[in-house]
């Protein structure tokens, strides 16, 4: 089991770029854990620190309007590149459960879904209207109901969004597959008892 995805009511995070791919994401260097946990300082280190590794003051995540923030408003073909798996966990790390874009490489969207993000697809246009919106005016507050299917924006816009019915389950409830495949105990215990009863000898049963 996981954490469950809970409604949000949270700063949104703008972050300008189109085309971000995984190694901006989090640099390779970070990749020689498996550990979910301290990625968060690797998250776009690149952009965030200058060569003397002091923070750069312009970048949105250095911001303390935008602290805090649970959801990322990024560009089209966010999360393209390489398919390493810490780049979601960097930004779960960091404190994202959501990003929001026009579109996403497909690896990356499926490892958000398999690790409790929520990649929220919406038009161009939309989310050219909510980044405009948080620009404007850092600390606007986004809003995505996951049950619902929608995100309001800073100004109270509603933009649905679509969702298979599958990692929706997943995500609301909290299941991986190791926990979604135990929820399932009560019928793979029952049809093994079948198949032992049915195929005795797959089982060293000879005797029946």
């Amino acid at each position: 089991m996981r954490e469950k995805f809970l409604p949000l009511a949270t700063v949104g995070v703008p972050l300008d770029r189109p085309n971000v791919d995984t190694d901006a994401i989090i640099p390779a260097r970070y990749l020689k854990t498996v550990r979910r946990t301290g990625l968060g300082e690797g998250l776009f280190f690149a952009w965030r620190y200058d060569a003397e590794g002091s923070p750069r003051p312009g970048f949105p995540l250095n911001m303390p309007e935008y602290s805090g923030g649970k959801v990322l408003v990024a560009g089209e073909n966010f999360g393209c590149g390489s398919s390493r798996e810490h780049a979601v966990w960097a930004l779960m790390d960091f404190g994202f459960r959501a990003v929001i874009a026009p579109s996403y490489s497909d690896i990356f969207h499926n490892n958000c879904l398999k690790n409790g993000m929520l990649p929220v697809t919406l038009p161009a246009g939309e989310v050219r209207s909510l980044m405009d919106a948080l620009l404007a005016a850092p600390g606007g507050k986004v809003e995505v109901d996951l049950s619902g299917q929608t995100v309001t924006g800073p100004g109270g816009d509603v933009h649905p969004f679509r969702i298979d019915p599958f990692p929706k389950r997943c995500l609301l409830e909290g299941l991986d597959e190791i926990a979604l495949t135990l929820s399932m105990a009560g019928e793979i215990d029952r049809y093994e008892r079948e198949r032992r009863k049915a195929t005795p000898w797959l089982f060293g049963d000879l005797a029946g």
